[in-house]
């Protein structure tokens, strides 16, 4: 009975010091917002945006909403203490997206449990925009160059179950993005924990992610050579350089619930709500369902950034089918995404567990 006792005390004096160290982090977010006029919001302030943009269709169907779920391969993106619950040996996903303006985004990773030890992840993610030709005022139809810009990521995750009912994870990561022969880098960190409330089938998580470094675009093209004291030419020995600003990543708190309504042998109820606090906008709400049949065929329904003032981001749906087979599991996912003017989205992933 002391035993018990004792590791339930243990249990929720480390939940509070992890929730303490969340709001601590979270610190940033809530003073930039305070010192901000309630008309204005701090949207385009943040540089790697592409960070935004969710991992997985089956999240992206649910509206965002995945906080308190995501207990496969993707949590590496969305709670990376759901990790831990993966099943079998690990998982590998290969996640692509058409994004909005003819751009591209990639997101590939998988995972490894080591007994004892935790479960382990390595992540890549890319975003690209299409070739266009460079035109100046002299060529105005082109010089014979392409630009283009792209983003990438790479992260290393590690999660573990510290009990049957709590789970804690941290991801590092590199960022870089890189606009034609200018790169701007940084390294950044999520935290995150997933809980079992003793409420029955409800699931708390919570999350901080994009915790880093700012990030400044720096490249040959920002040297010149330029004499401001003299207008009838430049100097050759006198080198200059425009400066760049520094932008903060777009770090986000998020808190999410999960309920199980229904689970059994033919039927499957989930209900899902995510609280964002970015520090690049206001407040916001994402939420999702997901009803599925035998495990096998799951139908999917979201709305996102609901509170978010001027969105473009609304209505998800999506459909997932899971194959089970001895020594193997499948999983493929569709999502999509109303974007408004902006037109739609969409997400297909690929899952194999092992």
């Amino acid at each position: 009975m002391n035993t018990m006792i004792s590791e339930k005390r243990t249990m929720r004096n480390t939940i509070i010091l992890l929730a303490c160290a969340l709001l601590f982090l979270a610190n940033p977010v809530f003073a930039q917002n305070e010192q901000d006029v309630s008309s204005i919001n701090r949207v385009g302030t943040t540089a790697a945006q592409f960070l935004k943009i969710g991992a997985g269709a089956r999240a992206t169907a649910l509206g965002g909403a995945y906080t308190a779920i995501a207990t496969d391969i993707t949590s590496i993106y969305w709670n990376p203490a759901g990790l831990a619950r993966s099943y079998g040996n690990g998982e590998a996903i290969f996640n692509h997206a058409e994004w909005l303006a003819e751009t591209d985004y990639d997101f590939a990773a998988f995972s490894l449990r080591l007994p004892t030890l935790g479960t382990v992840g390595l992540s890549i993610t890319s975003f690209r925009t299409p070739d266009d030709p460079v035109r100046t005022i002299q060529a105005p139809e082109g010089t014979g160059q392409t630009w283009n810009m792209s983003s990438i990521s790479a992260g290393i995750t590690y999660s573990r179950n510290l009990t049957d009912k709590f789970s804690i994870g941290f991801t590092g990561k590199f960022v870089q993005e890189r606009l034609f022969n200018l790169t701007a880098r940084g390294g950044a960190f999520d935290i995150g924990i997933l809980y079992d409330t003793p409420l029955e089938n409800v699931t708390l998580g919570a999350t901080i992610t994009n915790f880093g470094t700012k990030m400044r675009l720096e490249g040959r093209d920002l040297f010149f050579n330029n004499d401001p004291f003299n207008e009838d030419g430049s100097v050759d020995a006198v080198a200059a350089e425009y400066r760049t600003n520094d932008f903060e990543m777009p770090l986000n708190l998020k808190f999410g619930l999960a309920w199980q309504a229904v689970k059994n042998d033919q039927y499957e109820v989930l209900a899902t709500v995510d609280a964002n606090q970015p520090n690049d906008n206001i407040e916001y709400l994402n939420s999702g369902v997901e009803v599925g049949i035998k495990s096998t065929v799951f139908l999917r329904a979201g709305y996102k950034a609901l509170g978010l003032e001027n969105s473009e981001q609304g209505a998800t749906f999506g459909v997932g089918i899971n194959y089970d087979n001895v020594g193997g599991n499948f999983k493929f996912d569709f999502g999509w995404a109303d974007y408004g003017v902006l037109k739609n989205v969409k997400f297909v992933s690929f899952i194999v567990k092992y």
